[in-house]
């Protein structure tokens, strides 16, 4: 469980650093740049444990993955925090677990019971709440929240997909081969984003430091410690830390960003983990599926 809240620790930084980073950066060069920077970690460790190469069977799922972790999540998530707060994103993301959960009963067709559908329901009508009200008039943007509502999507669909991977080889091989795969896109890619933005953008030394720590902690080091707990813990049980994510991430809104965490925010974050454990607790135990 303690490798599981480190994960979560530092996945809960995600939102918040790129919060800092797109004000330096264009926002599709904080999603190929982080890439680049954990590909170029990866495929140190990679050679160093001499890690045999991953078989054709397993290149699809590797890929699928990859659109969803290296490309669908940084990239909408960066376009949605140009216009609007780090906390107010994080409510929004908290329904990522559920979210999981429902496109692997979707692909699966596992039955589940009508409690599952029930808390399903419940929490997307909590979400649609927040969301019309404009997060209670602090950082609502209805074209951002669907742009982080979409990132959801993409990064649960990953997720899924990813899973089936992590049967046959440990959970932070499955990470390095995604962005090693993913660089003889991400680097070019980064290489002409830079030249055509870097004029119009003048990073700071936080926004630097910001785009470090997305391709080395939230990008790579942080599915070491989430996927290593949920070996040791279990990933029912394990999974179940997850829901501070959300929480956490409105701490560091207010701490490290001097954001405004209203009482409505606080208060649709908790109605949304109650919904995402009451789901989890009502599905079919043993047939969870991993998340970050």
């Amino acid at each position: 469980m303690a490798w599981a809240l480190l994960g979560v620790g530092l996945f809960s930084f995600s939102v918040p650093l790129t919060k800092v980073a797109v004000k330096g950066f264009d926002p599709f060069l904080t999603a190929t740049g982080r890439a680049v920077i954990a590909g170029a970690l990866a495929i140190g460790l990679l050679a160093w444990r001499r890690v045999p190469r991953p078989s054709r069977d397993q290149l699809r799922p590797l890929l699928m993955t990859m659109l969803g972790a290296v490309f669908g999540w940084p990239i909408l998530l960066a376009l949605a925090l140009e216009r609007t707060t780090s906390a107010h994103a994080a409510v929004i993301a908290a329904f990522m677990p559920l979210t999981t959960a429902l496109l692997a009963v979707l692909r699966t067709h596992e039955r589940v019971s009508w409690q599952f559908w029930a808390a399903a329901g419940a929490g997307t009508t909590a979400l649609l709440a927040f969301a019309l009200s404009r997060g209670g008039a602090e950082g609502g943007d209805l074209y951002a929240d669907a742009l982080v509502a979409c990132a959801v999507v993409a990064s649960s669909w990953c997720y899924v997909e990813g899973a089936s991977v992590t049967k046959a080889m440990p959970g932070w091989q499955v990470i390095s081969w995604v962005v090693v795969l993913a660089l003889p896109v991400t680097v070019p890619a980064s290489v002409a984003i830079w030249l055509a933005t870097h004029t119009s953008h003048e990073p700071t030394a936080g926004a630097w430091t910001s785009f470090a720590l997305l391709g080395v902690s939230s990008m790579y080091l942080g599915f070491f410690a989430w996927y290593r707990g949920l070996a040791l813990a279990g990933i029912a049980r394990g999974g179940q830390v997850q829901q501070l994510q959300a929480l956490l991430t409105l701490i560091w809104s207010a701490l490290l960003l001097g954001e405004r965490v209203t009482r409505v925010t606080v208060l649709a974050a908790v109605a949304v983990i109650v919904c995402v454990v009451w789901a989890q607790r009502a599905r079919t135990p043993g047939e969870a599926a991993p998340q970050e």
